[in-house]
């Protein structure tokens, strides 16, 4: 007999809380088809559909509703028990060292700020540098964990995927591209782009992009931070590559607009990163545990 799992009530949770399946995919980082195919999932198994759509708008069936109240239950349930088995743990005590690349600084830091609402007895040290000092920290056991991008083979680390990081060709809005659509790639060879510093992950990922399409982008300036390029594309002093997370509020702001180049965004991920023979302590495990949520995990070893 199958039976229905948590990341699937988890799932179908989300969608019913925003009533869209869109959003639903957006808060847990999943894309709409894989939202859709959870819920689907419990339909089979059911038998009994979950949702209906009248004209333009998602509302849940008679079995939905039943669904969503034991999905409440349940978590409720299971939030008691990570609650107690924290304090077996020791995880609201002890010290939590950290480090993640200045690219993912925001979505870190917002993940630490939830991480502190369920364990304010933690100490927890946070350090952002570039991806070269973040490997040097986890080589020289000097922090429990690392949040970044493209993680090297050869090093010793277990790097668990837990987030998609989609990177876009930002401009200027007034910019001419800004008023086009489905761009060639080719026609990005003429643009000057702000880049970041060699040994980049981004830089790296660009960089691979052009020159698996036989392209050489013109650089017209080189810089150490992701805010530095935002702010000279604001400047109207050429094209930046970023990841799109990071570019919220100036694209609510109207401040820079995504270009509609064939090919992007180039879809990278970000990883929960640790030596492999590190033992991880309570804290550390927790926050791990915390940063994975339902997303199922996909591991990556890469041996010395």
């Amino acid at each position: 007999m199958r039976r229905l799992t948590l990341r699937q009530l988890r799932v179908f949770d989300a969608v019913a809380r925003h009533l869209s399946f869109s959003r639903a995919a957006e808060e847990l980082h999943l894309s709409q088809p894989a939202v859709s195919m959870q819920v689907k999932g419990i339909e089979a198994i059911l038998g009994l559909p979950l949702t209906e759509q009248l004209g333009k708008r998602i509302f849940l069936t008679e079995a939905g509703r039943e669904v969503l109240h034991a999905s409440h239950a349940i978590t409720a349930r299971l939030d008691d028990l990570q609650a107690n088995l924290a304090q077996l743990r020791g995880v609201d005590s002890g010290q939590l060292k950290l480090a993640a690349t200045s690219t993912v600084n925001a979505i870190a830091t917002g993940i630490l700020a939830r991480f502190r609402g369920k364990h304010a007895g933690v100490s927890i040290h946070l350090d952002v540098s570039n991806r070269a000092a973040v490997l040097d920290l986890l080589a020289a056991n000097r922090i429990d964990l690392a949040i970044m991008g493209q993680v090297p083979e050869g090093l010793g680390l277990e790097a668990t995927r837990f987030m998609d990081n989609p990177l876009v060709v930002i401009a200027r809005p007034d910019h001419p591209l800004a008023r086009k659509q489905r761009i060639a790639v080719e026609n990005l060879a003429a643009e000057s782009f702000l880049v970041r510093e060699a040994g980049s992950g981004t830089r790296g990922a660009m960089e691979r992009f052009f020159a698996a399409r036989g392209l050489e982008i013109r650089s017209s300036m080189e810089m150490s931070s992701n805010e530095a390029i935002r702010q000279a594309v604001q400047a109207g002093l050429g094209l930046g590559i970023l990841s799109l997370q990071t570019l919220e509020m100036e694209l609510a702001l109207k401040r820079l607009a995504v270009l509609d180049v064939e090919g992007f965004p180039i879809m990278r991920h970000w990883y929960i990163v640790h030596r492999a023979d590190k033992r991880l302590s309570p804290a550390a495990l927790a926050f791990k545990e915390f940063v994975l949520g339902p997303v199922q995990p996909v591991v990556h070893a890469t041996p010395k």
